[in-house]
């Protein structure tokens, strides 16, 4: 399994999209924060858009700031929406 993994990275770090792809599923399925990371840090959108899923269902607003002041407008459309509903609530 090792091998495979390893094998998938090497496809992947040479542009591999599919295989870029193939390692969001499997990180989401997990839900392995750590490997999303990884991919978003290499661009992948998709990572971003699993990040931001999950971080949204934690209720994680640090990870959502996170991605925001990386870039994501999902994550800072999700932060204004919070923030939007806290000033409401209050």
């Amino acid at each position: 399994m090792e091998d495979r993994t390893a094998d998938l990275w090497e496809r992947a770090a040479r542009g591999d999209r599919d295989t870029v792809d193939e390692l969001v599923e499997q990180a989401a399925d997990r839900q392995d924060v750590a490997t999303l990371r990884r991919l978003a840090a290499t661009g992948s959108s998709d990572a971003v858009d699993v990040l931001v899923e999950l971080a949204g269902e934690r209720g994680d607003v640090a990870e959502m700031q996170r991605l925001a002041e990386a870039g994501s407008a999902d994550a800072a459309d999700v932060l204004a929406e919070i923030e939007s509903d806290d000033h409401v609530a209050e």
